[in-house]
């Protein structure tokens, strides 16, 4: 699996989504705010691609 670290998730899927490519979203994959959020699509052999956008930095 290809891991691609992303500023804007939400505008990537539906970008992806209006062109006609499945995203795949699950909750689990999401259950640790500090850490991000994830997304999935293939590539045309299958390949997994997993989309992450880093959780923004907490001001300490």
């Amino acid at each position: 699996m290809i891991n691609l670290r992303v500023d804007d998730l939400d505008g990537l899927i539906t970008d992806l989504r209006a062109k006609g490519i499945e995203v795949i979203q699950k909750d689990e994959w999401n259950t640790m705010p500090e850490v991000g959020q994830f997304a999935r699509i293939h590539d045309p052999e299958g390949n997994a691609i997993e989309l992450w956008q880093p959780a923004e930095p907490s001001a300490a």
